[in-house]
């Protein structure tokens, strides 16, 4: 990456652009002024009617977010990291319930009584991520947002649209929960096979 474009040199609408085109994965649609810089400094890549970020993009976003080291703002998030990770886990077991029923056949949710079995472990997931995001949010405030997000995505499955859980092409649920994680690993410095690591002792650790 040149001096030119360091992170650090980019404004801060156009740095913003990029550290949400990593939490976020693509964008698309129409390309924002600030979305076509990251793509003149090479920060990312259009590819027909998608923009993503480049490795050097994402790096610069790591390097935007990333809390000081031994910091009192990483030491206050991490441990809250922790709790989350077995709250992930759960979240995924019941978006796969919400997709496919116990003997392997796609959910068409026809059944409203296993739909509804499901709603209720997404409400106990919910309660959890509410009460460890009222902590991260005293953390990071820019974490806010997330719980109105969820909330809305919720709403929206209660009025009767079964993709507001799962649909990787809406603001879902799950969506909205992706980007959460992504950011927290970008806050944290955590890369994805230590998250995957770190889950997968915390879960077998606490039976979630």
């Amino acid at each position: 990456m040149t001096d030119a474009t360091a992170p650090r040199s980019l404004d801060e609408t156009t740095r913003e652009a990029l550290v949400q085109l990593v939490i976020q994965g693509m964008h698309r649609g129409t390309i924002s002024p600030a979305q076509q810089a990251l793509v003149d400094a090479g920060l990312a890549m259009a590819k027909g009617p998608l923009i993503m970020p480049t490795p050097g993009g994402t790096a610069a976003a790591q390097e935007l977010t990333r809390l000081p080291v031994g910091g009192d703002e990483e030491k206050a998030l991490r441990p809250l990291f922790e709790k989350f990770l077995p709250v992930n886990h759960e979240l995924r077991e019941v978006c796969s319930a919400w997709q496919l029923r116990p003997d392997g056949s796609s959910n068409d949710h026809a059944d409203a009584a296993y739909d509804a079995s499901v709603r209720d472990r997404l409400d106990d997931v919910d309660d959890a991520i509410g009460r460890i995001l009222r902590r991260m949010t005293d953390a990071q405030p820019r974490l806010e947002h997330y719980r109105a997000d969820l909330t809305a995505a919720l709403e929206k499955l209660d009025d009767g649209d079964p993709g507001a859980l799962t649909s990787p092409l809406s603001h879902s649920y799950h969506t909205v929960w992706m980007h959460l994680h992504q950011e927290l690993l970008l806050l944290l410095g955590i890369s994805r096979a230590e998250d995957e690591r770190l889950e997968a002792e915390l879960v077998g650790g606490s039976k979630v």
